[in-house]
């Protein structure tokens, strides 16, 4: 009977032994799939994109403003910011730096959608939002109001959001949500609903993540961003922008 509980003794430390060394290498393991994201605002791209891929990390580059402060082509603003843990593999948003805001804000008011966008592109700027509203009196898809508004100064994003106005008589709907289609299948969609491409723009920014479950054809170009966004009211003929991948 004491050699059993000798036996049994023994077995129970050694159990307990290996369950602590299990949960040691499991800590030692998961410790080292861990690393913090450094301090990237003041750097160049391509320093931050070096820097990160020494931690294990990936560069996203999101959005630009403007800035009087952080010099034109170096990131501005970071998520998560630095000190954060994260496990390797993970993706750093950075926001980039135009320096100063240099350009002039122009006058859009009693503008086509069309004649809005070329004017917009031209000075360098972006088209933000855009969405339409029946208002008495005013003419028909021309631009009733912009933000910022004309001339405006210390503006944040170089992107001016607009308002169209609709005629009361025109079907409208709620705009649908094209992110993660196909170019084409997008395009479709907006035909088939009785809309129009309103402009195409290529830029580099990822998809969100819960629109990169299905793998995508090399070479196939995916929308990422459409104006009006989803949800908003749109009417039958409107012009929808799109941003796809390059």
């Amino acid at each position: 009977m004491r050699r059993f509980f000798r036996w049994l003794l023994r077995a129970l430390v050694l159990a307990v032994v290996f369950i602590a060394s299990a949960l040691t290498a499991m800590r030692f393991a998961i410790h080292g799939r861990q690393t913090t994201i450094p301090k990237l605002v003041g750097l160049t791209q391509t320093q931050a994109e070096r820097l990160l891929a020494d931690h294990g990390l990936v560069l996203d580059v999101g959005d630009k403003y403007f800035s009087s402060d952080v010099p034109p082509g170096r990131v501005m603003s970071q998520a998560p910011a630095s000190g954060v843990q994260v496990r390797r593999g993970w993706h750093v948003l950075v926001g980039e730096s135009m320096g100063p805001q240099r350009v002039v804000i122009p006058d859009l008011i009693g503008n086509s959608e069309r004649a809005a966008e070329i004017n917009i592109r031209k000075r360098g700027l972006e088209l933000g939002s855009m969405a339409s509203a029946t208002i008495p009196g005013a003419p028909v898809d021309q631009i009733v109001a912009q933000s910022p508004p004309p001339n405006a100064v210390n503006v944040l994003e170089p992107k001016i959001s607009i308002l169209m106005a609709a005629p009361e008589d025109r079907p409208s709907f709620v705009m649908p949500d094209l992110v993660g289609r196909s170019e084409d299948a997008a395009i479709d969609a907006i035909v088939n609903a009785g809309l129009r491409v309103g402009g195409i723009a290529t830029q580099s920014s990822p998809l969100p993540e819960q629109n990169t479950a299905q793998a995508v054809p090399n070479g196939t170009r995916m929308v990422t961003k459409t104006t009006p966004a989803a949800g908003q009211r749109v009417w039958q003929g409107q012009g929808i922008a799109l941003e796809v991948t390059r």
